[in-house]
């Protein structure tokens, strides 16, 4: 049996930040943040002040695991999102001030996926459908 000490090498992980506007639905306010990118949250999280000044409130509460191992509950809503001139509703946590994180469910609605050398999004090429 080897006594032999295993180092745990981590990758860099880029990370870069995108305009997004987010508002309340019809024709509610809406504003435009800077929300960092971050494929590893599942759901978009900005500040929970910033959500109620806008007019949302939250639908339910769910329970997050954090990147520490640790669980936290967020109350969770809907806001329409705009990124490049186009919108969608989106789920969005409300989360402490100073969160703008743009997650991986978002993206998805959007069609959109990380282009990791520019720091960019780009569109998700077409679906293909085929018959079932």
């Amino acid at each position: 049996m080897s006594t032999e000490k295993t180092e745990v090498v981590r990758p860099e992980v880029s990370t870069f930040s995108v305009e997004i506007g987010v508002g309340s639905f019809d024709n509610g306010p809406k504003v435009r943040v800077l929300a960092m990118v971050d494929t590893g949250s599942f759901n978009s999280m900005l500040p929970a002040s910033l959500l109620r000044r806008l007019g949302l409130e939250p639908l339910e509460q769910e329970t997050y695991t954090l990147a520490d191992g640790s669980e936290v509950e967020y109350e969770l809503g809907e806001a329409s999102f705009n990124i490049d001139g186009r919108e969608w509703h989106c789920p969005v946590v409300f989360g402490p001030d100073g969160q703008y994180l743009l997650g991986a469910t978002t993206l998805e609605i959007f069609r959109l996926m990380v282009d990791p050398v520019d720091e960019r999004l780009v569109r998700k090429p077409p679906n293909r459908a085929r018959p079932v």
